[in-house]
């Protein structure tokens, strides 16, 4: 009778274990990061559209950054105050590969036209870790 207790006890503390463990890695996991982009006014169509909007390869180049979109448009109802005219949210895993993104040539090209074409705002805001 004593091995059988014994036995559940360690089953028991086994499982209290694992769970502690694991809620752990969980509290250890970064957080997502989104690089926000608002464009609050487009001063030279032609040359946005052509360097930043039409961009051929933008979402694979993302993509193989280790991003994906989440928001790329320029369709809103507006609640309260005015929208942009164009707002893109890009997600990453965290903040390390949106900075990683940022930093690459392609993606520093597309952003000094986007700031010779338009009055805009690029930041990383870091997001919520389920």
């Amino acid at each position: 009778m004593e091995t059988k207790y014994k036995v559940a006890i360690a089953l028991v503390a086994g499982v209290a274990i694992g769970v502690a463990a694991i809620q752990g890695l969980h509290a250890q996991a970064k957080p997502p990061a989104y690089v926000v982009i608002p464009i609050l006014k487009i001063n030279d169509a032609a040359a946005f559209k052509a360097g930043v909007a039409d961009r051929p390869m933008a979402a694979e180049q993302i993509k193989a950054a280790g991003g994906h979109y989440i928001i790329r448009s320029q369709k809103f109802v507006a609640v309260d105050g005015t929208p942009p005219q164009r707002l893109i949210v890009i997600a990453f895993d965290n903040v390390e590969k949106a900075k990683a993104f940022l930093d690459t040539p392609g993606q520093k090209e597309v952003n000094a036209i986007r700031r010779k074409t338009t009055n805009s705002l690029q930041f990383i805001v870091e997001g919520y870790a389920n």
